[in-house]
């Protein structure tokens, strides 16, 4: 439980330190754009554009679905709630999140992006799908497994900073938070269903 306590003040204290630093601080935000065009150099790869299509959020929608259904079927149905409500509740707080800070995407952003800027619902969405897949099968697969979903998880972060569709901070963004709401609903989970 300690890990959990740790994972969540860290997770929190990123969020809420970035949030705080978009609304309020233009030095934070100079500084987010200055790094941003540091790190992105072209936009023309149809590679990054088929990750970020494959994560697109209500895409990751239909691969828990997908993922519940597959639980269900076992007769796994704490397992397959806790999979729904977990992107669920991730998804509803980026939303919220995304219409409190309100941050407008990179000027040389893809004209097909829309929405906000932070967090990235890709990156929201591709982290917290990692967290379950790593959480269901760590214990069944072999350890290239976690190698596979960090990487996967980088194709998705890079996509978005390529794409130009997100800063920096966006992507760190979805993953505190994405991280902050694993950890609740994990908390929650046990405590309902594992003792």
């Amino acid at each position: 439980m300690r890990i959990d306590i740790i994972s969540l003040i860290i997770s929190g204290f990123v969020l809420l330190w970035l949030i705080l630093n978009i609304l309020f601080s233009p030095s934070f935000n100079r500084f987010d754009q200055a790094l941003h065009q540091k790190l992105v150099k072209t936009q023309k790869n149809i590679f990054w554009k088929i990750i970020a299509f494959v994560n697109e959020p209500k895409l990751v929608i239909v691969w828990d679905v997908l993922l519940a259904g597959l639980l269900l079927n076992d007769g796994n149905y704490p397992l397959a709630l806790w999979t729904l409500v977990t992107l669920g509740f991730t998804d509803g707080a980026g939303f919220v999140i995304k219409h409190i800070v309100k941050r407008n995407r990179p000027h040389a952003h893809l004209s097909e992006e829309e929405g906000y800027s932070f967090p990235s619902g890709h990156v929201l969405g591709a982290t917290t799908m990692c967290l379950i897949l790593y959480a269901l099968l760590r214990r069944i697969l072999p350890e290239f497994f976690s190698i596979f979903l960090i990487v996967y998880w980088l194709f998705v972060v890079i996509s978005r900073l390529n794409l130009r569709a997100h800063y920096p901070s966006d992507v760190l963004g979805a993953v505190a938070l994405s991280v902050f709401c694993f950890t609740v609903v994990q908390s929650i989970y046990a405590a309902l269903f594992l003792q």
